[in-house]
């Protein structure tokens, strides 16, 4: 049998093309979406492409929702060898100053970007535990990175968006954290930048093609067993914490 992947939020944009990208490498993909109308529509699109790929109802700030995704996925499949966790909102957009953030979007922001991420990664490791080499890529932002925001001048350092930036901080954390209790089980778990890419998220903004965005992500989703485990990665290789 094929490698299953779940790739959360992949009715669209990176998730959408990460899902495409494991297709081609022989993976079977579930491509998860909290919109049932829109997930159809997005797997439709992946088998048009002769993808293997199976729709997910998935809200990740729902629990239940979470339980019955875990248990379909072991009904259907019994094994679970890669988890992208793609799924993630932005409502803010630059400028946008920490002084004037409201509470109602940084707690909005954290349940799908923060504990939306956490939910998914312990419902699903009973699954990842029972393959040969379980991969975990949490998709993240180099706006996370605390290195990069503090040097003046910075791309980075220019958008202090308080919601978004210390989300996907908080996920970098998460992935140290599940990394090292998961290392010893042979479960890779990694953060990756995808950069600015063009997709709604950017307003459609962004000058990088989504098919390379994407690419980092689908690069640590396949590692060796010789890989890194516990790091942060963009295209062009490790990113400062």
């Amino acid at each position: 049998m094929n490698k299953i992947a779940l790739v959360t939020g992949a009715n669209k944009g990176i998730g959408h093309e990460v899902a495409r990208q494991l297709s081609e490498r022989g993976y079977t993909v579930v491509a998860a979406a909290r919109n049932e109308a829109r997930g159809r529509e997005a797997v439709e699109r992946l088998r048009a492409s002769g993808a293997q790929a199976h729709f997910l109802l998935l809200d990740t700030t729902d629990a239940a929702s979470i339980a019955r995704a875990a248990d379909n996925i072991q009904r259907d499949f019994g094994v679970l060898d890669v988890l992208v966790n793609n799924a993630a909102i932005k409502l803010e957009f630059h400028p946008a100053p920490p002084s004037e953030a409201t509470m109602e979007v940084v707690r909005e922001t954290f349940e799908t970007n923060v504990f939306g991420v956490i939910a998914v990664i312990q419902a699903m490791l009973p699954l990842l535990r029972k393959s040969k080499a379980g991969r975990i890529v949490n998709v993240s932002s180099g706006l996370a990175s605390l290195t990069l925001s503090a040097i003046p001048g910075t791309k980075f350092h220019v958008k202090p968006m308080l919601s978004y930036n210390v989300a996907k901080a908080a996920v970098n954390s998460i992935t140290v954290q599940f990394a090292n209790e998961l290392r010893e089980a042979g479960i890779k778990v990694n953060s990756a930048d995808p950069g600015y890419t063009h997709t709604d998220m950017t307003l459609n903004q962004g000058g990088k093609p989504v098919a390379r965005g994407a690419g980092v992500i689908v690069r640590l989703a396949v590692l060796d067993d010789d890989g890194p485990t516990g790091a942060f990665f963009d295209e062009n290789g490790p990113m400062p914490w």
